[in-house]
């Protein structure tokens, strides 16, 4: 009985070994995994949201480590392990979806004038952000970065 012993076609010379079966390449602005010698995901090569799913997809089916990916492509193990919850969390939509912005200013130039002319007829601030149904601690930020001014209180004279 005769043994045949096959080899595995290797990735080309241009190719950054990730493990032993993941290989990634840059070329022409596209960068290409494979797995084994099957290409299995292709992405430009600024596209960060792409390179972070296929990554995070990658260590969730266990196929490689987070090091491995640290090491091959020299990004931060946190980053890693962000993009892993990420993707064990939302999956690969959430990668994808546009990020979560603060919602309009509160303190437009119209209730920081208004909140002035309170203050400056003496109000207490606490008063003043509760009639505004503003937050008493936006508020109070706002008179700290002295976008505000409170009058300070005058003393009664006593005789």
């Amino acid at each position: 009985m005769q043994i045949l012993s096959v080899a595995l076609p290797t990735p080309s010379v241009g190719s950054t070994l990730v493990t032993h079966d993941l290989a990634v390449e840059k070329r022409d602005g596209k960068i290409t995994y494979f797995y084994a010698t099957l290409p299995v995901f292709t992405h430009d090569e600024n596209d960060d949201a792409s390179f972070q799913m296929i990554t995070a997809q990658f260590y969730a089916n266990s196929y490689v480590k987070q090091m491995d990916i640290v090491r091959a492509f020299g990004v931060t193990p946190i980053s890693v392990k962000r993009a892993v919850k990420r993707y064990q969390e939302q999956g690969v939509q959430g990668f994808y979806a546009p990020k979560n912005t603060r919602g309009a200013a509160v303190l437009t130039d119209e209730v920081l004038q208004a909140a002035q002319q309170l203050l400056s007829q003496g109000q207490d601030p606490c008063d003043v952000a509760d009639q505004l149904n503003i937050k008493r601690d936006t508020f109070s930020k706002a008179i700290r970065a002295g976008r505000l001014h409170k009058n300070s209180k005058k003393k009664s004279q006593q005789r």
